[in-house]
């Protein structure tokens, strides 16, 4: 199938769109709590210092977005539907992670999201695996650092609960 330019571009805007929300709403819940309450909380040793973060997750957002572009680019079928779906459903935990951490203040509640978050993923990397390689390999970063985003929001709950 031969994608137009104009398509093309409704995609990226789509994609981009899509994960630049996600980023604004999870901003949102995030940055009024890290001071003071995040600065508070005793964190183990491994904790990245803030400044990471920021650069961290923009460079992830830019390759969920590039993913998603190209998978929103594959033939219509039931399995692009479903990882559409499975997208979706990623970037609504990413979110919503977010405001149960940090607008709840509450790593408890991020611990409830965190896990089903990264099974989203991983079913995420396999449903774009079956539909574009590369896109499905872009995700491998976002399951690397929710992964170690879990033991660090657990690391937490349990130093401060």
């Amino acid at each position: 199938m031969q994608i137009t330019a104009a398509t093309n571009l409704r995609f990226a805007a789509i994609a981009i769109g899509a994960v630049a929300a996600t980023s604004v709403m999870g901003q949102i819940a995030t940055y009024p709590n890290l001071e003071p309450w995040y600065a508070g909380l005793s964190k183990p040793t491994f904790t990245p210092p803030n400044w990471v973060f920021a650069p961290a997750w923009t460079s992830l957002y830019v390759l969920m977005a590039f993913a998603f572009w190209r998978v929103l680019r594959a033939p219509e079928t039931s399995q692009r539907r479903t990882a559409i779906i499975l997208f979706a459903l990623v970037l609504v935990l990413n979110a919503a992670w977010s405001w149960m951490f940090f607008g709840a203040k509450s790593p408890a509640l991020g611990l409830i999201n965190i896990g089903p978050q990264l099974a989203v993923i991983g079913a995420t990397i396999v449903a774009f695996r079956s539909l574009d390689r590369v896109a499905s390999l872009s995700l491998l970063p976002l399951a690397v650092w929710v992964a170690f985003a879990a033991v660090l929001n657990f690391s937490i709950w349990r130093l401060n609960g």
